[in-house]
């Protein structure tokens, strides 16, 4: 899993002249879709019972890029999407922390605890595929199972890091100088996707809304400035839950040969290749991606 570029072209044209308030969209939303997490409001979505299922999407993305496999995987577990700081409708915080690969795995940890569970199963695509073999690497009491989707390396949050990014004040000048573009999220979107024709502009529409919220300034500083410490390695070697790693077999952002390459180093892991698909498999073939998780995960 080599380092990648994703989506993060997405953020960089956010202009504060196009953010939503965070009250606004919190008002126009279940109430119920939302979690109290210390003082910060985490925006979840929840079906199904039994055992949990947590959701952690792709850079750029929200829970809503999980809906097209939600109800099938709610129709046997306990299915839980998470909005990470800095994307969806989750409530931007203000601190640097928040924004890192610890910070990310911390929300995750504390969602978790607020809902009462102790241990899931973690799936996770792309950035979020990255951060899931962080939390079982260092919290494997807190993880039953992975499923990875074209997952990133654990270390991404930390590799797109540049001290382009570093001057917080210089930062704000230059997003208020420009205004997020629908055509500059299409463009991330085809780069992502094999079939150009699901790139409707209502998909495009969908992401976009979830990245113009307010608070774009903290989360790109927080999502790309250095940090003051060198990451802690992860060893994939030391992962012992059970993982189903899933790769669309035209993603061009990450190899279908770099992901198997990290799914040897994995003691228990096995790895699956979607014909036809690009980066995302849940939004390009969501019933072919479900018909690989669900058995998994049963086993499990």
């Amino acid at each position: 899993m080599r380092r990648l570029p994703l989506l993060a072209a997405l953020l960089p044209l956010l202009g504060c002249a196009a953010v939503r308030p965070f009250e606004e969209i919190r008002k126009t939303l279940p109430a119920t879709s939302f979690l109290k997490v210390g003082d910060q409001l985490v925006h979840i979505e929840q079906a199904g019972s039994g055992e949990p299922v947590i959701l952690l999407h792709g850079f750029g993305a929200s829970t809503w890029s999980w809906r097209n496999v939600m109800p099938a995987l709610a129709a046997s577990f306990r299915v839980i999407a998470i909005d990470l700081n800095g994307f969806g409708y989750t409530q931007r915080p203000r601190t640097f922390e928040s924004y890192t690969r610890e910070g990310q795995a911390d929300l995750v940890l504390r969602v978790m605890d607020g809902l009462g569970i102790r241990s899931a199963h973690l799936m996770g695509h792309s950035y979020g595929g990255g951060l899931s073999l962080f939390i079982a690497s260092r919290y494997p009491e807190r993880v039953r199972s992975l499923v990875l989707v074209d997952s990133s390396a654990p270390t991404y949050a930390n590799d797109r890091r540049s001290r382009a990014a570093s001057l917080k004040p210089l930062l704000g000048l230059y997003l208020r100088s420009f205004v997020l573009r629908p055509g500059t999220v299409r463009r991330a979107l085809l780069h992502s996707f094999y079939d150009d024709s699901l790139v409707t502009p209502e998909l495009v529409h969908e992401y976009y809304e979830r990245l113009r919220v307010e608070g774009v300034v903290d989360a790109y500083y927080g999502l790309t400035a250095p940090t003051r410490s060198q990451p802690e390695p992860v060893e994939l070697e030391k992962i012992r839950v059970p993982a189903l790693i899933v790769w669309g077999a035209e993603d061009q952002l990450i190899s279908v040969e770099a992901g198997r390459r990290a799914a040897e180093r994995m003691p228990d892991a096995e790895f699956v290749v979607l014909p036809g698909v690009g980066h995302v498999p849940m939004e390009e073939k969501p019933e072919e991606l479900v018909r690989l998780v669900l058995p998994f995960l049963e086993r499990q």
